[in-house]
Order: C-alpha cells, then structure tokens, then sequence
C-alpha cells in the first residue's frame, strides 16, 4: 500500500512537472510558425502567387541555414539538464556562455557568407525567374537577424535545461507580436511587399533576443553562481560541446535536406504546386512545434533523471511523456481533418492555392499520429545526450527510406511526394523506437559517460 501510495505520488508529481513544461512549450512553440505563417497570409492576399512562392524558397533557406545549427538549442538543453540533476550550477553557467560565443560566431559568420550560400542553393530550387526574385529580396534582408536567432536558441535550449519553460514562452511571443504588427505595416499598410515581410522579421528577431537577455539574467540572479573567463576559455569545454553536438549537426542537415528536397520538387511542378505546398507546410510547422510541446519536457526531465540516476523517475518521465504525446497527436488530427480547408482559406484568397492545398490536406490530417513517435523520442534522446542515435536513425530514413520512395513514386507527382513524406516521418519514429527498446533491455541510459562531466 505505501509502495502504491509513492508510485502514485510520483506518477501525479511527474504529470505535474509535464504539463508545467507542455502548456508554455506547446503556446511557444505554436507561435514560432507564426511568422511564416503570418508572412504567407499577408504575401497570399497580394494579386500574385510570385510574392508567396518567393518567401516559401527563402524561408526553406533559412530552415537550411539557421537550423543547421539547431544544436545550439538541442545540445544545450541536454548538458544543462543533466548539469542541472548533478547539482552543478557551474557547468550550467559553463554552457551557457560557451553556447551563446559559438551561437554569435556563428551568426556573423552566415552574414559574410550570405551572398555565396544563396547562390549556392537556390538553383536547387529550380524556380522561375520572378518567384527567384523576391526570394532574393527578403533573404539579403533576412539574413542580418541571423546572430539574434542562433543567440536564441542557446538561450531557449538552457532555460528549458535550467527548467524555466515559460521563459522560452515570453521570448518566442514578445517576437512573434512584433513580427505581426510590422508585417501588416509595413506589407499592407507601407506596401513594401517581401521586403517589408523581411524586414519586419528581423526586427522581431532582435526583439526576441532583447527579451531572452533579460528572461536568463534575472534567471542567473535567482540561482546564483558567477561567470568566470576560464569557463569561456575552457578548451576542453568547447571541444566536449562540439563533439557532443556534431551528430545534431547531421541529423539536423538530412531533416533539412529533405525539407528542401521537398520544395525544391513541389517548385518544379509549377508555381501553384509550390505555393500550396508551403501552405501546408506551414501548418505541418505548426503540428510539429505542438508535438514537441511535449518532446521538450521530455529533454529536460529525462536529463534530469539521468544527472540524478534516478531510474524510477526516469521510467515515470517516459510513461507521461509518451502518453501525453499521443494524445496532442490525436487532438491535432482531429483539428486538421474537421477545419483544415477553413485554415487554407485564411492563409490565401488565390482559388487554384487553395484548390491545390485541398487535394493534399489529407496527408496532413493523418501526420501527426505518425510524426508524433520521433518528435517524442527526439526529447528523451536529447535530454539523455545521446544524439548519435539520433543521427544514425535519422541517416537511416534519409537515404533508405525518402529518397528512394521518391524516385520510386515521383510519377505520381506531389503526391508521391506527400507519400515519401509521410513514410520518411514513419520511418523516424520506428527507427528511435528500436533504439529505444534496446537500449531499456540493456539499461544502456545510465551508463557513465566521461565526455559529459
């Protein structure tokens, strides 16, 4: 009876925890799509498709170059919850400085390189002279903010290590309202069109930035612990950073690589196809930073169960977390199948946009239960720092599963798209499962890892 009491009270205490990270997460993460999402609405009522296909091209660069180094947030978060669990307010502050010195040098670095990386890559896309145009007009716009959204994401990756969700949820909204009031100024009101949707993000990136410096420091003032110049210069810090992280890196670059892939096919299919394609991927955007709600409470409880070596935490966390997940998946099906073509209609007043968006939806609306699997167990692998697992599988699906479901389906055209798609997400999910359940059978998560302490 007193056994089953303390489950009980775990069980209960574990729920709480849950929701206290999902509910900011899940409002937080919902509002980063916000600003494609606001800036295809505000592009789709301009008279022409080129304004929305151009923006869909830059902001698929964007998601190549900005979430390259995603690790930034994701390895952060893993470090500090573990720091966090041993009780080690020292290494919490250690990698948060280092994060945020790579993050800035990595920012000003992309701002020297801009004019290279989109000449690079945006023959990839294949698009047509006019859509080309305006993705180059908001990319040399956009690519300034560059500096401010990286240092972000080392600042959310450590409040939600240090287990201040809702931090992370003052910083995203505070850029998101600015980015709305701006784009409707400046695209509608000034009507400065892409550039004006450009410069309005940058603006509301710097915003955020401001915001996320205040959120941490008076979070600093309240644990306490000083910076010192040894941890910035702590060489063998750096190097556990990088090597630790250089498998987010790849894993981050296939996700991105698909994504890429997928618009770069859906613009060789013509304009139309293009645009309806970034209108669901915005709201697939949209599902999967919902999703993660849960995912992020997952990476900071389960590192924190790890730091601890507290196993029956650790399998409560588990337990909570996954159930929580499928039901956000369920409820977001849901959503998508009664009032899907409603939320296209808001998006864009083009009818051949909407038309097209139409025809696909359904591969949105069955998404979530099948994408919901990696994004869960994305965070109970990030928060246990092991991303090597996390780049074999997503290597897996990559190279074994999308690209050759694609070639195989490409004469079924965007839909074969949509179905590579949709299977690369399945793939995912069954590949960190089996990773998952060996690792359990052979209580691999608490083995003593040297390159963490």
């Amino acid at each position: 009876m007193i056994r089953f009491s303390e489950a009980a009270a775990l069980s209960f205490s574990i729920r709480r925890k849950v929701w206290y990270f999902a509910w900011p997460a899940i409002v937080s993460n919902i509002s980063v799509p916000l600003l494609g999402l606001v800036d295809s609405a505000v592009l789709g009522h301009l008279p022409s498709p080129e304004y929305l296909g151009g923006v869909a091209i830059a902001a698929t660069l964007f998601s190549m170059v900005f979430w390259a180094f995603g690790f930034l947030r994701m390895g952060t978060t893993g470090l500090v919850a573990q720091a966090k669990g041993r009780g080690d307010r020292d290494a919490c502050r250690k990698w948060l400085l280092q994060s945020v010195a790579c993050a800035a040098a990595i920012g000003v670095l992309l701002i020297l390189f801009s004019s290279p990386i989109f000449s690079v890559v945006l023959p990839y896309f294949d698009a047509s002279a006019v859509v080309a145009r305006q993705a180059d007009i908001y990319f040399s716009a956009r690519i300034f903010s560059a500096p401010a959204v990286l240092i972000n994401y080392a600042l959310i990756g450590w409040l939600i290590g240090i287990q201040k969700p809702k931090g992370p949820l003052f910083i995203l909204v505070l850029g998101n309202v600015v980015n709305i009031v701006l784009d409707l100024w400046f695209v509608l009101g000034l009507g400065w069109a892409t550039q004006g949707a450009a410069l309005a993000t940058v603006i509301a990136d710097y915003m955020a930035l401001a915001g996320g410096l205040y959120i941490v420091n008076r979070t600093l003032q309240e644990t306490g612990g000083q910076f010192s110049w040894a941890m910035l210069l702590d060489a063998v810090g750096f190097r556990r950073l990088v090597l630790l992280n250089r498998h987010l890196f790849v894993r981050t670059l296939c996700l991105l690589f698909v994504q890429s892939f997928f618009t770069a096919q859906g613009a060789r299919l013509g304009d139309d196809i293009l645009a309806a394609n970034a209108l669901l991927l915005n709201l697939m955007v949209l599902i999967s930073n919902g999703l993660d709600g849960f995912a992020h409470a997952a990476e900071a409880l389960t590192g924190e169960a790890i730091g601890r070596k507290d196993r029956k935490l650790f399998a409560q966390v588990i337990r909570v977390t996954g159930w929580c997940s499928l039901i956000c998946g369920g409820l977001f099906c849901l959503i998508l199948g009664v009032g899907g073509h409603a939320l296209l209609g808001l998006l864009t007043d083009i009818p051949e946009v909407v038309d097209q968006a139409s025809v696909y939806l359904p591969w949105l609306v069955v998404m979530p239960l099948i994408a919901v699997w990696c994004f869960w167990l994305d965070g109970v692998f990030i928060g246990a720092v092991r991303t090597d697992m996390m780049q074999h599988t997503m290597l897996a699906a990559t190279v074994l599963v999308f690209l050759p479901l694609w070639f195989a389906f490409k004469g079924l055209g965007n839909q074969g798209l949509w179905l590579a798609y949709t299977l690369f997400m399945g793939a995912r999910g069954v590949g960190l499962i089996w990773v998952f359940r060996r690792f359990s059978a052979r209580d691999r998560w608490f083995a003593h890892r040297q390159e963490l302490v």
